[in-house]
C-alpha cells in the first residue's frame, strides 16, 4: 500500500472523510496542507530528499483568504506537480461533477482517479485508493458512463466558440459575421449543419436547451 500521502484540502470536514478513509491502510504517512502552494513546496522538498510522495489527493477549489498565494485551483497545483513528479499517483476528490473538466484531468495531466464529494465520500476514497494502488484508474460511479461516452471527443474548437457566442446572447447572423475575418466557416450554411451536428451530440431540442446542456458539462 502507499507508504505517504500527501493530502490538499482546505476544508476541515473532508480532511476528516480523508483521515477516515485512510485508516483502513495500514502504515502511511499522511501530510495535510490547506494551500496549493504549500502542497508544491512539500512536494519539491521529499523529491530533493530522495523521499517522494507516493500519492497525492487533492481538492479542485480553494477559498481564498488572507493569505496572497501564487497556485489558487487545484488544477494549477496538479499541472506543477506533474513536472516536479511525474510519476506520482493523484487523485481529485471535489464537488466538480461537470465532464468536460474531469475528463481534461485525465487527459491534461494523468489524474488516476476522480472521486466527487457526497454522501459515500468514506467508502468510494478506499475504493479509489485501493484501485489506484492496484494500477487503475478511478472514477465515481454516478460520473463513469459520462467520461466514457467519447461523442463529446467530435466538439472541437469551432464548436466551442459557437457554443460560447450563443450563450452570450448573439444570434446566428451575428456569429456569423464574427467568423468571417477568422479560419472558421463564416458561412450561414456551415453554422446550420454545425449546430445541427451539437444538438445530436448533446441530445438538444433546441438551442437554449443546447446551451444548458453545454454549461452542465462544463464545455462553456
Amino acid at each position: 500500500m502507499f507508504r505517504k500521502i500527501l493530502v490538499a484540502e482546505d476544508f476541515d470536514t473532508y480532511n476528516i472523510a480523508i483521515a477516515e478513509a485512510l485508516k483502513t491502510f495500514d502504515l502511511i504517512d499522511v501530510e495535510n496542507v490547506a494551500y496549493c502552494d504549500d502542497a508544491l513546496l512539500r512536494v519539491r522538498k521529499c523529491q530533493q530528499e530522495g523521499s517522494p510522495f507516493d500519492l497525492m489527493i487533492t481538492d479542485l477549489s480553494f477559498k481564498p483568504d488572507h493569505r496572497s498565494v501564487s497556485i489558487s485551483s487545484g488544477g494549477e497545483l496538479i499541472g506543477e506537480v506533474r513536472k516536479v513528479s511525474p510519476e506520482m499517483k493523484i487523485i481529485v476528490y471535489s464537488v466538480e461533477n461537470r465532464v468536460h473538466p474531469i475528463r481534461d484531468l485525465f487527459e491534461s495531466f494523468s489524474i488516476d482517479g476522480y472521486v466527487i464529494k457526497g454522501r459515500n465520500n468514506i467508502p468510494e476514497l478506499r475504493k479509489a485508493i485501493q484501485k489506484v494502488y492496484d494500477g487503475g484508474t478511478y472514477v465515481s460511479s454516478e460520473i463513469s458512463h459520462l467520461i466514457q461516452d467519447r461523442s463529446l471527443e467530435e466538439i472541437g474548437p469551432y464548436d466551442l466558440e459557437i457554443l460560447r457566442m450563443l450563450a452570450e446572447g448573439q444570434n446566428q447572423d451575428q456569429i456569423a459575421e464574427q467568423f468571417r475575418n477568422s479560419d472558421f466557416p463564416s458561412s450561414r450554411s456551415s453554422l446550420e449543419k454545425r449546430l445541427n451536428r451539437l444538438r445530436q451530440i448533446l441530445d438538444a431540442k433546441s438551442n437554449f436547451q443546447l446551451i444548458a446542456i453545454a454549461k452542465d458539462l462544463g464545455l462553456i
